[in-house]
């Protein structure tokens, strides 16, 4: 039984998702194992039991700021973004090669790790695993990961968005849209959402640009025809 069931057992909520109040003290014996230390990591706001219900703590008996006494009051009607990736999306994606440093190696920094594109991960379908699709995710080793994940972070505080430039020789800085971030457009457009995207669209617009300027320069009385 895992730690949050034990709670549950111990909390018994009603049908409203409400329960007593549960004394840290009685975590003993049969629950020895919720004893909340200095962590609290099965009831964090990430976990499991705050996506389900809502938590309410007591501090009030012991001095200082330690929890003394935990209770639900309540499901929690907001939707939280899930982590879960589907298996069969896994298994393709670790087969693949990093789409940003072409590695997947067995070192801690070049091993594959299944990333969200979406860096803000706001999609509830992207958080259903029978909704998602292997679109959404791309390959990318731990080192480029993790530095993703901290340009994301930083988009979600300035709005702002990551300007592809930043790599030396990139032509352009974002493939669609600009350095403002919108709901409208969301993370789409920008390289560190999709570096294989980004690459295919430059070429395009570089032919393109470069047809035009041929056109323009040995042709300026050619009309273009629609075929």
């Amino acid at each position: 039984m895992g730690m949050i069931d034990l709670f549950l057992e111990l909390a018994q909520p009603n049908a409203n998702g409400v329960s007593r109040w549960v004394y840290v003290t009685e975590f003993t014996g049969k629950y020895k194992s919720l004893e909340l230390g200095n962590g609290w990591s099965w009831g964090r706001a990430s976990s499991p039991l705050q996506r389900k219900y809502n938590v309410e703590v007591d501090r009030s008996i012991t001095p200082g700021n330690r929890i003394d006494a935990i209770r639900l009051v309540g499901f929690n009607e907001q939707q939280h973004f899930s982590q879960a990736i589907r298996k069969d999306i896994c298994d393709a994606i670790r087969k693949r090669k990093c789409v940003m440093l072409g590695v997947n190696g067995t070192s801690e920094n070049t091993t594959i790790e299944v990333d969200h594109k979406d860096g803000r991960k706001n999609d509830m379908r992207v958080s259903d695993p029978s909704t998602q699709q292997l679109e959404d995710f791309q390959p990318l080793c731990k080192a480029a990961n993790d530095i993703k994940r901290q340009i994301c972070k930083n988009c979600k505080i300035s709005d702002l968005r990551w300007d592809a430039r930043n790599i030396e020789g990139n032509p352009y800085s974002f493939y669609e849209g600009d350095e403002k971030y919108t709901e409208e457009l969301g993370c789409v457009g920008c390289y560190q959402y999709d570096p294989v995207e980004y690459r295919i669209q430059s070429a395009l617009k570089i032919s393109q640009e470069t047809t035009d300027f041929i056109l323009e320069k040995f042709y300026p009385n050619h009309k273009k025809k629609v075929k």
